[in-house]
């Protein structure tokens, strides 16, 4: 029995006053209602309608059990309501993933800016190195970080735009070993490692308008596995380390880092966000991706930085032909 749908037939009975009108709303045959109510008296052993050949009326347990199914249809109402309305309206708790340095440096202020826009919802975001299984951990979005494309899964992906990484160093580092011209350059300096994907840990895949070339990194001194910590290390004049330029940016401009080789770039890493499905899209999710989208395509800059990048370095290159002996290259 359909508990529900005789409790709405009920309902619907006892406030037409009869079968016959409660069935023509409910677009019913009579005797489908009368069938139905009787069912639910059946059920629950109790008579709710007194029947007469004129006019119907509830019982004392017809009156009560009334007022219960129409709060009970009322909050199922209210629910359908809400639960439709996620689809329309951007509400509720999101729960996004991430890698941790994309996290610290991207997202925290994107999401500061979504909230705004959207008060009503809430954003649990998660920061790892690790790959979340988004339904076993409840996660509505993730975003993925990888060199090219993704595997194929039964999950929905949006590619949002690409990360650049450029080869930074800091002053210190420079002034005390001099300013790599060219990339064999490089083998004669301190070449920090990131061992952890989507980077690769013993080589650099660098484009230029020249096309791609790969300098396979010597064992270094430093490693670490937190792509974050690296801009760190940098920083301190450990060495030559790749780092995600939207996120160094103010740093080169301020001088605290230089870019190395600057009409290089490595490898551009492919950003996408991942959810689950695509039917009946939360309005949430939607929402989180498209200001995603937009905010990838805002991040500009890079044309000014690579221009300071060439001015610092024709700086050191002058410095080192003044102070220093030329390096020793390797062709």
């Amino acid at each position: 029995m359909d508990t529900l749908r005789n409790m709405k037939i009920f309902a619907e009975v006892a406030e037409s006053g009869s079968f016959t009108a409660a069935a023509r709303r409910l677009d019913r045959t009579t005797v489908y209602v009368s069938r139905s109510v009787a069912e639910l008296e059946t059920h629950l052993r109790t008579r709710l309608l007194n029947r007469t050949t004129r006019r119907l009326a509830l019982t004392p347990a017809g009156e009560r059990y009334l007022q219960r199914c129409q709060q009970i249809l009322d909050a199922i109402a209210l629910a359908e309501v809400e639960a439709s309305g996620v689809h329309a309206k951007p509400v509720g708790s999101l729960r996004v993933h991430a890698l941790a340095g994309l996290g610290q440096r991207y997202l925290i202020p994107a999401i500061a800016d979504y909230q705004e826009r959207y008060p009503s919802v809430t954003v649990d975001l998660t920061l790892s190195q690790n790959v979340p299984d988004l339904i076993e951990e409840g996660y509505d979005v993730a975003l993925r970080v990888v060199p090219e494309s993704l595997p194929d899964s039964a999950y929905i992906s949006h590619r949002l735009g690409t990360l650049s990484l450029v080869l930074c160093a800091s002053p210190r580092y420079l002034e005390k070993h001099g300013m790599p011209r060219k990339i064999e350059d490089l083998e004669h300096h301190t070449c920090l490692q990131v061992g952890c994907p989507p980077l690769s840990p013993d080589h650099w895949l660098l484009e230029g308008a020249n096309g791609r070339r790969e300098f396979k990194l010597p064992d270094g001194r430093f490693k670490v596995n937190v792509p974050d910590a690296m801009a760190v290390a940098v920083q301190a004049g450990m060495g030559i380390g790749a780092l995600p330029l939207f996120t160094i940016q103010s740093i080169l401009r301020s001088g605290a880092l230089v870019r190395v080789l600057p009409e290089y770039q490595l490898q551009p890493l492919n950003v996408f966000a991942i959810y689950a499905s695509r039917q009946f899209l939360d309005a949430k999710i939607k929402t989180w991706i498209t200001f995603l989208r937009e905010r990838f395509a805002e991040t500009t800059g890079v044309e000014d930085v690579g221009i300071q990048g060439v001015s610092k370095q024709r700086e050191f290159e002058q410095a080192s032909v003044a102070e220093a002996p030329p390096l020793k290259l390797v062709s």
